[in-house]
């Protein structure tokens, strides 16, 4: 069964890419395989100016499968994960999340990789990978510099979430409207499809230069750091049992 829904709109200019696999449209190692085959497929299409992620239903994304977080299917997952982040920056053209509802670990990373994001009121953002012993590496790596180093200490250290309105304080989100989609095609009616989709990815990998520069590079040490050093330890392996379990976690601080 097909884990995402793929449309081509706007005369192809918009690739729309939905995570249909409700009610969490959770990113498990058959949905980042789909969505990576997608960008191959479509991303090089020179008349292509902007990529939509959404999701089907009420929730954006509950984020990564837990149970390819164990430690024997961990490097596989992180591998995977981090292969679709590199391959949406390969393609250079610019992204956005229209989010409803929950926006979580691995949704939510997604999410805050995107040029724009846009909430409806209902959304709620949190990386609560930390609940579960372990951490949410492409977060530990962007959102410092989207958001600040405080705030991404916040989300990452606590493992709280925070609501539309706190996101779009906060410079996660670009803008919160009751109808996420109007707004949506206005702002690529406006400013994105009159445009040249050549000038656009230019103007993109120029304006993340350092992304470009610096951001495949440090999502191999953080795959290492995870796979060798975090499911290394005890206590990442006991959340990840525990949630599995549905238990509370025994921590042994090792």
């Amino acid at each position: 069964m097909e884990k995402i829904k793929v449309r081509r709109e706007n005369d192809g200019q918009v690739l729309r890419i939905v995570l249909a696999f409700p009610k969490g449209n959770v990113l498990d190692a058959q949905m980042m395989g789909e969505i990576g085959a997608c960008i191959d497929h479509e991303g090089s299409d020179k008349k292509l100016k902007a990529i939509v992620f959404e999701g089907e239903g009420k929730h954006f994304c509950f984020g990564a499968s837990v149970p390819e977080h164990v430690k024997e299917k961990a490097p596989e997952m992180i591998r995977g994960f981090h292969t679709l982040f590199k391959k949406l920056l390969a393609t250079g053209v610019p992204t956005f999340a229209l989010v409803r509802g929950q926006c979580l670990g691995g949704g939510m990373e997604l999410a805050a990789f995107c040029n724009f994001v846009i909430a409806e009121p209902s959304a709620v953002f949190g990386q609560p990978e930390i609940v579960l012993g372990v951490l949410p590496p492409v977060a530990a790596v962007i959102l410092p510099g989207i958001i600040g180093q405080s705030r991404a200490d916040d989300l990452v250290l606590t493992g709280r979430s925070i609501d539309a309105q706190t996101a779009l304080a906060w410079g996660l989100v670009h803008a919160v409207a009751e109808d996420g989609e109007r707004l949506l095609a206005d702002a690529l009616a406006k400013h994105f499809l009159p445009k040249s989709a050549e000038s656009l990815r230019h103007a993109n990998r120029a304006v993340r230069e350092s992304w470009y520069r610096e951001l495949p590079a440090a999502l191999d040490r953080m795959e290492k750091a995870y796979v060798t050093d975090l499911m290394g330890t005890h206590d990442a392996n006991e959340g990840i049992a525990a949630f599995l379990e549905k238990r509370t976690p025994e921590w042994e601080n090792r």
